[in-house]
């Protein structure tokens, strides 16, 4: 087997890439090996003899699988969480989604009348002090302090 570190060598360098990606036809060994200038590399490059060998990238197939199935809700229980609930939605968005139906549930009872505007503001400054857990826990306070007329 004949050495054709050199040949190797100026190929990389005139393909312009790394001496692992140069490709040697194997019947052309023993011609290639005569071939000592720059200028012969050349020519062999563009008959073929010599060839960059393409790039092996990593694969995107199973990233942009997973990426579909997170879209679709999979991958998103207890055990692939990390960090604290806070990282997954801000305290402040939690609030929101906590806050805003309270809100809605206290206009509805307000508006057909099922509780006086006075109870009203007294329950909606207690929700923004954030007395309730949800709108269920919102109602049975109400009904706790009797503040609630039933429908009939």
């Amino acid at each position: 087997m004949t050495d054709l570190f050199n040949q190797r060598r100026m190929a990389a360098a005139l393909l312009k890439c790394g001496v692992n990606r140069v490709w040697i036809d194997p019947a052309s060994i023993e011609d290639l090996s005569d071939q000592v200038t720059r200028q012969d590399i050349r020519r062999a490059i563009k008959t073929g003899v010599i060839q960059r060998r393409r790039y092996k990238g990593v694969s995107r197939v199973r990233a942009r699988q997973h990426q579909a199935e997170l879209k679709r809700g999979r991958h998103q229980g207890q055990g692939s969480r990390k960090g604290p609930p806070t990282a997954r939605l801000s305290g402040k968005e939690r609030w929101i989604h906590r806050i805003r139906p309270q809100r809605e549930l206290l206009k509805e009872l307000r508006g057909s009348k099922r509780i006086t505007p006075k109870v009203y503001r007294e329950f909606y400054r207690k929700a923004k002090g954030g007395m309730f857990r949800s709108r269920a826990h919102l109602l049975i306070n109400l009904r706790l302090a009797g503040a609630l007329k039933e429908e009939k």
